[in-house]
């Protein structure tokens, strides 16, 4: 592929994506959330594999640079879907906390 081929995919790929991405209704953000944080997940293999592969120094140094971005972003995703889960939840009642009745 010429680099003005890959050029207007990558474009291509960031516009439908942004379209996609700003129809979602928020009560599905999180959900997606979970979704996108798989494919992180994927990607982080994928960065130890270049960073591990012995495929030289350049590949190596790239391949660290890529894990702690993936891993930054994976355990990042997961905090914010925590939070996002925790406003659906009811707030425990004074009682309940302090072991009175029901």
């Amino acid at each position: 592929m010429t680099l003005m081929m890959q050029l207007y995919v990558f474009i291509l790929a960031g516009f439908v994506g942004f379209l996609v991405i700003g129809k979602v209704p928020p009560l599905l953000h999180t959900p997606l959330m979970s979704a996108t944080n798989a494919i992180s997940g994927i990607s982080l293999v994928g960065a130890i594999v270049a960073a591990g592969g012995q495929y030289g120094k350049l590949s190596t140094i790239l391949g660290f640079i890529a894990v702690v971005c993936a891993a930054t972003n994976v355990v990042a995703g997961f905090l914010i879907t925590d939070r996002m889960l925790g406003m659906f939840k009811h707030p425990a009642k004074k009682e309940d906390k302090q072991g009175g009745k029901h």
